[in-house]
């Protein structure tokens, strides 16, 4: 870090004026009137100087609290979400499901710490370990260590009654094995719409911590409760930054958060709030230590992240603008006293020497001190600077500038191009750039350029250059000022790494979805085909020869259907346009029926009845995906009916149709058991079911294909018992 420079010697004491002089000055002295104003002036200049230096650095301090709140939170979440899907990762593993039906097969449990041991070495995480619903742990990836988590209870510990409940937990708190904290997160493993465990993981947090121990001021996070979990300062953690209900105290305990013996103990500093600050100011008592306080709260997490500055420095530019100003006023009024003596006495020769003399010393003085912070600011920049000639020459560099490259200033100052810290891959565009600056068209927004450290290492850079302008205003040459991204760069390469691993097992998901949903959609032309064989074979038997030629034509009009389906599911699976045409909602109804709903209702002992509105109701639609929909309501309604333990005599599907000015509506009505509000939420889910022998895909999508069509699919009970569910679509303006 920039060390703060020497402070300068005091001038040293004018001469004093011969004796002769002095009754002279009283009597020039004696007209104090505006003598008195310019001090009153001087006065006002040094406290307004430092009332402005103690606002200025104090917003300077929390804008810099502020970014730097940003920049940790950024890190905190990137930590705290790192290992999230690995839990849900591992629960998908059948030999997981596997071990918690048969936790006592030796050789299963073998192969499930095997399993979790490769999983957890390869993420980089730190624990890996499966729990059956009692809170036993059956399985883990440090089951052969001193603290393995095999047969340890965490039933008490809330991310496992999360998962328990079927959502994911996360949950920091100190290990009950190992006596470390971290950062647990958790997943169940779902089996039939059934949790019958949970996989959890354990994330170390402390590299993050070590981080923060090499700031200057401390750095700390509390949870939703205001207890101190993580920091740099560690005789703060698991303190609490306000008083706790009984409750809240209970609920930690129990949990075993902060280990077997926590107890609640105040922090060991008082939180001053000030209305006019974007923070609080902690006052640690003993010390003296006065911390500027910024909160970044992570909602999404329940933390609170706070950052903290010393407030020394608000004290020290208020001191240093007082001295300048002390200075700037000092000069001002020596400056009034020797104008009015000079004008009083101009033949006081002497006496104007010495003033002369004092005021040389005075601004010498001020040179030095003006020099001390001019090298103070240079050294304490984090952006290097770089100035060249005309010709290119370096002739001054900064601190900062000579870190980034690895190069003393005596290295650098007198080069010409190339430089030495130029990337020997990258020579051509180096040349490239320095020669269009030269030419001045350096571009405004910055170039980004890749630097060679004198270790070998590559800097990433972004150079700004703008013309250097002397005191006469003549163009000397071009001043650069270099940003290190190197950090920044290192960041997005990963954030593309982690991209792409996402988008591979979302194409995994597509192409499982596609399969699903072509299971499902061909399921009822297929039926329908073997319907028809079975009926050709009748008649064919019997030798009617007519209808045997119908249910040949069927059969065949079925196959075509089937075809049909798969290439408009294929061509809506790929985003293609639908093959949308103007159709009638009435006839899609009576097609459905003709299909196989009729047939369907029979054979259950359900009566269709019919509400249909009068005319054609015409609306723009794939037809084929359309009566697949209707059909498929259709047929859910006749399966809920048989579900429903109501008299065969109450069950009935009505098939209704509606419109108004923008819309045309059917309904399916069944009677039915209706629909609980804890299946109503979750209806449309995919892979969501209540039958043993469903896919959970058919709901999803019968919605998916109403909503490509410019509609909606709605869901409700029905007065008096049952379900309904509409169909609404745009009707068409005018009829085809």
């Amino acid at each position: 870090m920039p060390t703060t420079p020497a402070e300068p010697a005091a001038p040293p004491p004018a001469p004093s004026p011969p004796q002769g002089l002095r009754s002279r000055w009283r009597n020039a002295l004696r007209g104090t009137g505006p003598m008195a104003a310019v001090v009153g002036l001087a006065v006002l200049l040094v406290l307004g100087a430092g009332e402005w230096a103690t606002r200025n650095e104090l917003d300077n301090q929390w804008d810099n609290l502020r970014r730097s709140g940003e920049v940790q939170a950024l890190a905190l979440r990137g930590v705290a979400t790192r290992y999230s899907y690995l839990p849900f990762t591992a629960a998908q593993q059948p030999l997981i499901a596997e071990l918690l039906h048969h936790p006592g097969a030796q050789s299963l449990r073998n192969a499930a710490n095997a399993y979790l041991q490769a999983i957890n070495a390869n993420a980089g995480s730190d624990t890996l370990y499966v729990i059956n619903t009692d809170g036993l742990t059956v399985a883990s990836s440090n089951w052969d260590t001193p603290t393995s988590f095999v047969n340890q209870n965490y039933g008490n510990r809330p991310y496992f009654r999360d998962a328990l409940q079927g959502q994911p937990g996360r949950f920091y708190g100190v290990g009950k094995t190992t006596g470390e904290p971290g950062l647990f997160a958790s997943a169940p493993v779902v089996e039939n719409g059934r949790v019958i465990g949970v996989v959890a993981v354990k994330v170390w947090m402390q590299p993050i911590v070590d981080t923060w121990a090499q700031l200057r001021d401390p750095v700390f996070v509390t949870d939703e409760r205001g207890i101190v979990f993580l920091g740099s300062v560690f005789p703060w953690l698991y303190k609490t930054t306000r008083s706790l209900p009984e409750q809240d105290v209970q609920q930690v305990q129990f949990d075993e958060q902060y280990g077997a013996r926590w107890a609640p103990q105040p922090v060991p500093w008082k939180t001053l709030q000030r209305d006019s600050q974007p923070g609080t100011e902690i006052v640690v008592p003993g010390t003296g230590k006065r911390y500027l306080a910024f909160e970044e709260r992570l909602p999404d997490l329940g933390w609170t992240l706070t950052l903290t500055a010393d407030s020394k420095a608000i004290a020290l530019a208020r001191q240093q603008a007082w001295a300048l100003a002390s200075l700037a006023s000092g000069l001002l009024v020596l400056g009034a006293l020797y104008w009015q003596l000079r004008e009083r006495r101009l033949a006081e020769n002497r006496q104007a020497r010495i003033e002369l003399e004092q005021r040389v010393h005075e601004r010498t003085y001020a040179l030095q001190q003006a020099q001390a912070f001019r090298q103070s600011m240079e050294d304490s920049l984090l952006v290097g600077m770089r100035a060249r000639d005309l010709e290119g020459r370096i002739v001054y560099v900064n601190a900062a500038m000579c870190d980034m490259v690895g190069y003393a200033a005596s290295e650098l100052i007198g080069s010409l191009p190339p430089y030495p810290y130029w990337h020997p891959d990258d020579l051509d565009r180096h040349w490239n750039d320095s020669d269009t600056v030269l030419a001045g068209k350096a571009s405004p927004q910055g170039r980004e350029n890749r630097l060679r450290h004198r270790n070998g290492s590559d800097v990433h850079t972004m150079f700004y250059t703008t013309r250097l302008i002397d005191g006469n205003g003549q163009h000397i040459g071009w001043m650069s000022s270099v940003v290190d991204i190197t950090a920044q760069k290192r960041a997005e390469e990963q954030q593309q790494q982690r991209e792409a691993q996402l988008q591979r097992v979302q194409r995994v998901i597509t192409v499982g979805e596609m399969a699903s949903t072509l299971a499902h959609e061909l399921n009822q032309p297929l039926a329908a085909l073997v319907n028809y064989a079975a009926a050709a074979r009748s008649l064919a038997a019997q030798g009617k020869t007519e209808l045997l030629h119908d249910s040949l034509t069927a059969l065949s009009a079925q196959a075509l259907r089937a075809a049909d389906i798969v290439g408009r599911i294929r061509r809506w699976v790929r985003q293609h346009p639908e093959a949308r045409e103007p159709c009638d909602l009435n006839a899609a109804v009576d097609q459905s029926l003709d299909l196989l709903l009729r047939a369907e209702a029979r054979r259950h002992g359900v009566a269709v009845r019919l509400d249909l509105a009068q005319g054609p109701l015409h609306v723009n639609a794939d037809r084929v995906l359309l009566e697949q929909v209707v059909l498929n309501l259709g047929l859910n309604a006749l399966q809920a009916m048989q579900t429903h333990a109501t008299p065969p005599t109450e069950h009935e599907l009505l098939l209704r149709t509606t419109a108004d000015a923008r819309f045309a509506s059917l309904e399916v009505l069944d009677r039915g058991p209706g629909l609980a509000p804890e299946i109503a939420e979750r209806l449309f889910e995919p892979f969501f079911t209540t039958r043993s022998d469903g896919l959970g895909l058919g709901l999803n999508i019968c919605r998916s294909i109403v909503e490509s069509m410019g509609g909606e699919l709605r869901a409700n009970n029905r007065d008096g018992g049952g379900a309904v569910f509409e169909i609404r679509l745009p009707r068409l303006s005018s009829p085809p």
